[in-house]
């Protein structure tokens, strides 16, 4: 009965109605669609980052998240890596030994990061290959590496000439070994360029005489978004693993994401959503103020219905239900419009996002970038917007709501203006 009231009141003063509802309107679409624009790049930035280098999960030896030495490995089993295996969210595993050497050739000496890695894994995860400028990628079975650009001008080497690494092994033993060079990548990062040497899982293990063992598992998972619930699953399976392991020294395994693995882009990504937080939330503040002038006009020119009302019987608790009943109408109204005007527009920008051209495009195509701005479209993006809506409405509604509480029915009766 209420409901059907409330609804007939509504369209007593339709356009007022229909203005509040588009203001409401308005608000949500533009925050969806900031939001979605936003959140897509984030993901974006994210999955791109992590395939070009840490993976958006490592699991690492606990003590090698401090010591970052070859001492501090992970066994390169299938048992071990069953329990990842075995996720759904993961879809893909990689085994990488990541260690720092002394290089030379000619007199010339430099330090520099080695990864050993599987080639063809690796390359299909981050398309590596893609970034050769001579030479070949690397198989499974080769005895040669690959090394930067900015390494290869260093030393003035080019495909087929040798570089020796010399550095410290596992436990100890002296990790030295010449090595022809297969190719030369380009990389855009000028850090990774001037230092990086790629070659063989094998060739590394016996470079460094780990055995089968490996100082990280690079992991991807399907969804982003699960992520976070990914993380505690691997965390509890390697911690129910390290108990039940028995004879030897016991593992402490350690799962770690994206965020632990980069924390400038995850501080980037996190200063630059907080700004646009920032923006959404003063959008919805200017939204808000012409909600409760709406509200409060709803209720300050009806006193004398609601005198009426109340002098017929009706509770006051059922009046404000009316009201909030009202309101709620007004809500989803505004809710229904904003979601089925941006909805259109995202599915269009996902299907067929925005291309970069110019020099921002040609960047990020160095980079290894898809040159796009991409869009997220995620259930928990549209619900958190319609949440805050709802608040927006709700706190609008307290003040007219004790109004028409403490409303004089006396005054309300003869046309006054206030009640208390």
């Amino acid at each position: 009965m209420l409901v059907k009231l409330a609804w007939r009141n509504l369209w007593r003063q339709k356009r007022r109605t229909v203005l509040t509802a588009s203001a409401l309107a308005l608000a949500l679409f533009l925050s969806l669609l900031m939001r979605g624009f936003q959140e897509g790049s984030y993901a974006n930035n994210i999955d791109n980052a992590a395939r070009f280098y840490t993976g958006l999960i490592q699991l690492q030896n606990s003590d090698y998240v401090e010591s970052q030495s070859i001492d501090d490995l992970l066994p390169a089993s299938a048992t071990f890596i069953q329990p990842a295996k075995q996720h759904a969210n993961i879809s893909q595993i990689l085994p990488r030994i990541e260690s720092f050497a002394l290089s030379a050739s000619g007199d010339k000496s430099k330090g520099v990061m080695v990864l050993g890695v599987l080639p063809e894994q690796e390359d299909a995860y981050s398309g590596i290959a893609s970034k050769l400028s001579q030479g070949e990628f690397l198989t499974q079975v080769d005895d040669q590496v690959l090394i930067g650009e900015g390494l290869a001008r260093y030393y003035n080497i080019t495909v087929g000439d040798e570089i020796v690494l010399y550095g410290q092994g596992y436990q100890g033993q002296t990790a030295a070994g010449l090595y022809r060079i297969k190719g030369i990548l380009h990389f855009p990062v000028s850090q990774l360029d001037n230092q990086l040497v790629y070659m063989p899982l094998a060739q590394a293990q016996v470079l460094y005489s780990t055995g089968e063992q490996v100082t990280s598992w690079v992991l991807h998972t399907k969804e982003l978004a699960g992520l976070p619930q990914t993380e505690q699953d691997l965390q509890l399976a390697y911690d129910v693993m390290t108990s039940q392991a028995s004879g030897g020294r016991p593992l402490d395994v350690v799962v770690r994401d994206w965020q632990d693995l980069s924390p400038e882009m995850a501080q980037q990504i996190l200063l630059d959503r907080a700004g646009g937080l920032f923006l959404m939330y003063i959008l919805y503040g200017v939204v808000g103020f012409g909600l409760f002038a709406t509200l409060m006009m709803m209720t300050l020119e009806r006193q004398r219905e609601f005198g009426v009302m109340l002098a017929t019987g009706m509770l006051r608790s059922r009046l404000l239900q009316l009201i909030s009943i009202e309101s709620l109408l007004i809500g989803l109204l505004g809710i229904a419009l904003g979601v089925l005007t941006a909805l259109p527009i995202l599915l269009w920008f996902s299907a067929f996002p925005i291309e970069l051209t110019g020099e921002t495009g040609k960047m990020m195509l160095e980079m290894g970038y898809e040159p796009i701005i991409p869009v997220l479209i995620n259930s928990a993006l549209f619900l958190d917007q319609i949440q805050i809506v709802l608040i927006l409405l709700v706190l609008c509604l307290l003040y007219p709501m004790w109004r028409t509480y403490r409303l004089c029915l006396v005054d309300a009766l003869k046309g006054g203006a206030h009640g208390h």
